[in-house]
């Protein structure tokens, strides 16, 4: 089990981030089109390293146990924003709803059609993703025809901090993605990719969905 990180006090809506890349997104997002939502940020960059080294479920007793701490700080909702641990996140009974921050995403994209690409820069998102893309379809009584690419070295570079050559990387990906409905954005760290592609098919991205999601279920646990 990894060490628990330090985590600041939480507040309504905490967010279970892998990567302190993610908090000015979110906290932006918030500033766009949720403002005077409290948020939260728990980083935690072990948790996606030992995810990919031995696979998600590695990390569930790491995962229960920061969502514990989180809801014990007075969080009432958590929002994952790491696609390789969400499916674990998700279904983690921690008293409080627990949400994904891609399945806005991939509920969208099996309404969009059923030829959906996912594009990821690490792996063990794959998987996850396309997962949960099916589940998706599944509830919504629709067909998907689900193809997935690794975005070779990208993920490299954006651990490295040059976030604007993985962004490009990413981007002219999805610019060579032929006969799709729709493009997935697999992971939140690639959405700065959305705005440098020029394809005419939909390419979608998690956090302004995702975000939008848990602001909705935090107002409904306020109303209950």
């Amino acid at each position: 089990m990894t060490a628990a990180p330090h985590l600041p006090r939480s507040g309504p809506l905490a967010l279970l981030h892998t990567s302190p890349t993610h908090v000015p997104v979110f906290d932006a997002l918030r500033d766009e089109a949720h403002q005077g939502l409290e948020l939260r940020h728990l980083v935690d960059e072990a948790l996606l390293a030992r995810a990919r080294r031995e696979g998600p479920e590695a990390v569930a007793d790491d995962v229960r146990a920061l969502l514990g701490r989180a809801v014990a700080d007075g969080a009432r909702v958590v929002l994952c924003t790491c696609s390789t641990i969400g499916a674990v996140a998700e279904r983690t009974d921690a008293g409080v709803p627990v949400l994904r921050v891609d399945r806005p995403m991939a509920a969208a994209a099996v309404a969009v059609g059923p030829r959906v690409v996912v594009l990821a820069t690490v792996a063990s998102t794959l998987e996850p993703t396309v997962a949960l893309i099916e589940e998706e379809a599944r509830g919504a009584g629709r067909p998907v025809d689900v193809r997935t690419a690794l975005v070779e070295d990208a993920w490299a570079l954006f651990d490295a901090g040059d976030v604007d050559a993985c962004a490009r990387a990413v981007a002219d990906a999805a610019d060579a993605v032929t006969d799709a409905d729709v493009i997935v954005l697999a992971q939140a760290s690639m959405t700065p990719a959305q705005r440098l592609t020029t394809t005419s098919v939909p390419v979608l991205s998690s956090p302004r969905l995702g975000l939008a999601t848990a602001a909705d279920a935090l107002r409904a646990t306020s109303a209950g």
